[in-house]
Parts: structure tokens; C-alpha cells; sequence
């Protein structure tokens, strides 16, 4: 595990809030990454690896069962050390429930498609002949590669017939699942399938927010995804056209083995807990690394909290930038799509000598 090289050592009493926080909260999502990285549970984006001084102390971790408040804070203060990375932006985001039809309908008339057979992930910093250095997914074409096909081709049929729909949703339901990277999917019938994340078309991730504002199609401060999504509503054929220019394209596979408690699996395999888990940087980062949070909600409520890196996303860029996994559901989408707050960020870095 490399750390960036200008990050600030600071004390845990420097910490504001940190002997106010619920650690064993923290502990709870800690100890799953810990598990993770001790069975050496493959994730579905890797990280930056997770180092001996991480394994080590994840092995103590999990020795420790269920620790209270004040063990979990001991802990948290013996095995690591807190080094300030800087104040950048975090966001949020959740696990969308969405209604959804098994078959096409005139209302469900968009799939949430499984993974393709030609789909080749490219892994960073790698690079295949025939496809753009930095795409991260290529199509297998005789003995040779050409880049994968971008959101609109796909959805014009480049993958048509090929049996890859497992639910329908309403288009601008599945842009945002897309986004999110995950889903319920509630049907009629009172049943519900949960879809996790199962690679992407490696093209370009654009925020179709950013547009907006630029085009004037939203004001300044009011690109929410609530708003985002009522212009979508309201500009049915503009909105489409608006979608499609978000090249990337992602793709899922049923996840019959999380309960209805269970958050969703973030790209460590493990599942997000709310209020706890962020996406990172992962070209900086090692999943299971906790992270003192310092800023506030949309709504002006404090973040103090330590969370823990267990997931990551095409824009989630830099050292002092993550993603705030808020829960499941339409209460969570609309504090998570109003979250773009600047933040203060501290990592806590396993300690070598093993807190000793």
C-alpha cells in the first residue's frame, strides 16, 4: 500500500468529534473488509493491495468479535495512526428501488443487462492493441480487440438477442441504477431481485449534471438528482438524447446471497453499511482502510464520523475525495443527491509496529 507522500500526521485528540463517534459502528463494516482481505476475496474493481501492516492488523480485528464502543475506540487509537490528507469534496450515493417487470412492457420498456461473454475488462494501467490507452474494456474481435460498444450503440441493439435483459425498468430508473451501481428491483407480483454491479463498457463516465448546467438547462446550485431528474421527466425526448451522451455503460448479475438487510456489494465484495461505508480513490487507496470524515450534510447536519474504504467509482478521483454510501431507497436518493459538500479527509494508516 503507497500513500501519498504529503499527508500530515496528527494526533486522535485533533481529531473534532472523534471520542463523540459510535466506533463500534465503525467497527462493525471494518471487521467485514478485514474478513475480505484475510480470505483474500477477489473485489470486482481492485485496489491498491492492502500491505502486511493492514493484513496484520485485520487479523487482530477480527480476533476481537463484536467489541464495544469504548474497545472499538481502543483499538481504532492502539493498531493505527491518523495522517490528515486534506479538505475535497464528498458526495453520496445509494442502492436505488426501483419497479420493474421481468418481460418488456410499454412502461418497463429498458433493460438492466447481464454481462456479455465479449466483454474484456482492461486492468489499470494496462493497455490492449486496437483500444485507446485508459478505456478500461474492450470487445474480443477475431484475434484482435476493438474498444466496446458505447451507451448508444447498445442501447440501438448492438447486443440484441443475446438473452442479457434480466429485469426492465423505466428508462431514466436505469440511468440512475447505471450511476448508482446497484439496485432493488420490486415487481408486481410482491417479489423483488437485487442486481449487483458486474463490470462496465470501460468508456468515459460523464456527469449528465454538468452538461445541464453548462447548457443552462439547470441553474447554478440546483443540480440535485431530484432536479436532474424532474427535467428528465419533463424533457422525455431532449432527456434521452441528454442520457446517451454518458458513454459508459454498466452491467449486472442477480445477487441471490445478501439478506433484505444487507447493503448492496461495493467493489471490495463485501456490503456497504450506511452512514459507514465510502468510495475511494482506488488507484491511491487500499480497501478496509478507515477515514475521519469532517464536514456536513445538504441539510447542514454535522459529519463526524469514521468510515471505512470499501468501494469505488469512475469519478471518484484523488486523495481527498469519496463517495458517502447513504442506505437503500428514496429517503437515502434524496440525501444522497444532494450531497457535493467539501469535506475534511484523515486516513488512518495501520500502524507498522503493530500498535505495540
Amino acid at each position: 500500500m503507497a500513500a501519498p507522500d504529503n499527508l500530515e500526521p496528527v494526533a486522535f485528540s485533533e481529531l473534532a468529534g472523534w471520542a463523540a463517534d459510535d466506533h463500534a459502528a465503525a467497527f462493525t463494516p471494518f471487521a467485514a473488509s478485514c474478513r475480505a482481505i484475510l480470505e483474500n476475496r477477489p473485489p470486482s474493481r481492485a485496489a491498491q493491495p492492502p500491505g502486511e501492516a493492514l493484513t496484520r492488523v485485520c487479523a487482530e480485528a477480527v480476533g476481537l468479535g463484536r467489541p464495544d464502543g469504548a474497545q472499538a475506540k481502543a483499538f481504532f487509537e492502539r493498531a493505527f495512526r491518523p495522517f490528515r490528507v486534506g479538505t475535497g469534496m464528498l458526495t453520496g450515493y445509494y442502492e436505488p428501488e426501483i419497479e420493474g417487470s421481468r418481460v418488456r412492457t410499454d412502461r418497463f420498456d429498458t433493460p438492466l443487462m447481464a454481462r456479455p461473454r465479449d466483454l474484456v475488462t482492461i486492468p489499470d494501467g494496462e493497455s490492449l492493441p486496437g483500444v485507446a490507452a485508459g478505456m478500461g474494456g474492450a470487445r474480443k474481435v477475431g484475434a484482435g480487440f476493438e474498444p466496446y460498444y458505447d451507451r448508444k450503440a447498445i442501447e440501438d441493439g448492438a447486443l440484441a438477442g443475446r438473452g442479457l435483459e434480466l429485469v426492465w425498468a423505466e428508462p431514466v430508473d436505469a440511468f440512475f441504477v447505471h450511476i448508482q451501481g446497484s439496485t432493488r428491483v420490486r415487481f408486481s407480483d410482491g417479489s423483488a431481485m437485487r442486481l449487483a454491479f458486474d463490470g462496465r463498457n470501460g468508456r468515459k463516465f460523464t456527469g449528465i449534471g454538468r452538461l445541464m448546467l453548462d447548457r443552462g438547462l439547470l441553474a447554478k446550485g440546483s443540480t440535485s438528482m431530484a432536479a436532474i431528474r424532474a427535467w428528465l421527466a419533463q424533457n422525455p425526448r431532449e432527456g434521452a438524447a441528454l442520457m446517451r451522451e454518458n458513454q459508459s455503460y454498466i452491467f449486472f448479475r442477480k445477487d441471490e446471497k445478501l439478506t433484505h438487510a444487507d447493503g448492496p456489494l461495493g467493489a471490495q465484495n463485501v456490503p456497504l453499511e450506511p452512514g459507514r461505508s465510502i468510495a475511494v480513490d482506488r488507484g491511491i487507496w487500499s480497501y478496509g482502510l478507515p477515514f475521519w470524515l469532517d464536514g456536513r450534510f445538504p441539510d447542514g447536519g454535522q459529519i463526524r464520523l469514521l468510515a471505512v474504504a470499501q468501494d469505488t467509482g469512475s469519478a471518484i478521483l484523488g486523495a481527498a475525495r469519496g463517495d458517502y454510501f447513504v442506505g437503500t431507497g428514496d429517503d437515502a436518493g434524496a440525501v444522497a443527491g444532494g450531497m457535493k459538500q467539501q469535506t475534511g479527509f484523515t486516513v488512518l494508516l495501520p500502524r507498522e509496529d503493530g500498535g505495540r
